[in-house]
């Protein structure tokens, strides 16, 4: 499953170069419409960033992505400043199908093993954030010298199926994904479903990623930059 991501910034659907807040990109005024767009093309999955809410700690976004959940037909999985059980109980209400836990698994392994002892693999996703194989925290400001393998195998342990692995280093730079980094991964967590994130260009290389056992993955810049169409996730999403 391709999930196409909307990034979330003041309200508005943005693109960060490589995490970095300083080099943002408009991509629409209107993300409920974008969404909307995204339904009408065949594709019933998307993935949401509260952008402001990562770097805060907390959801700045939940207006939107409440709008977001009432016009947008599929799955929908959140992330971004989501660090406590107040907050993904309001999520699970609004109806949001799959909350990214990112920092909190680093910083509260203990929460985290709660709330998906609590909730389960299939709402509860974990996001591993990072360069050079080692975790990134609080939106991707501060590194740390945890290793993605190691955040993996303890949340694997805990429960967690689904992990969304973003190299920062490609995120928003078209230069294809990390596909060694991945595949080493999905190899190494044979039963986890590792998702990829950052760097996806086209088509070519979502069917590369696939064929190297990786099948599912999040794509943002090459839809907005032409070189990945809706059409062509509807077809691999097999909708």
């Amino acid at each position: 499953m391709i999930l196409p991501a909307i990034d979330l910034q003041n309200g508005q659907s943005v693109r960060l170069y490589q995490g970095d807040f300083t080099k943002e990109t408009i991509i629409s005024p209107a993300p409920v419409k974008q969404a909307k767009e995204i339904n009408v093309a065949g594709v019933y999955a998307l993935h949401l960033v509260d952008l402001d809410g990562a770097k805060a700690g907390s959801p700045k976004n939940l207006a939107v992505i409440k709008k977001i959940r009432a016009e947008f037909t599929g799955l929908i999985e959140v992330g971004g400043g989501i660090r406590s059980l107040d907050t993904i109980e309001t999520y699970l209400a609004m109806g949001i199908d799959r909350l990214i836990l990112g920092s909190v698994a680093l910083k509260d392994p203990a929460f985290t093993k709660q709330v998906l002892a609590k909730f389960g693999p299939e709402r509860i996703v974990i996001g591993v954030d990072g360069t050079d194989g080692k975790v990134a925290v609080d939106g991707w400001l501060k590194q740390s010298e945890v290793t993605m393998a190691t955040l993996i195998n303890e949340m694997q342990q805990a429960g967690a199926k689904h992990f969304i692995v973003t190299d920062v280093a490609k995120d928003g730079t078209m230069t294809g994904a990390n596909m060694d980094q991945l595949t080493s991964l999905q190899n190494q967590f044979v039963h986890a479903n590792i998702i990829a994130s950052g760097g996806i260009r086209n088509l070519q290389d979502i069917l590369a990623l696939q064929t190297a056992g990786i099948a599912d993955a999040v794509a943002g810049k090459a839809l907005y930059e032409g070189s990945l169409t809706l059409k062509e996730i509807a077809e691999v999403n097999g909708c």
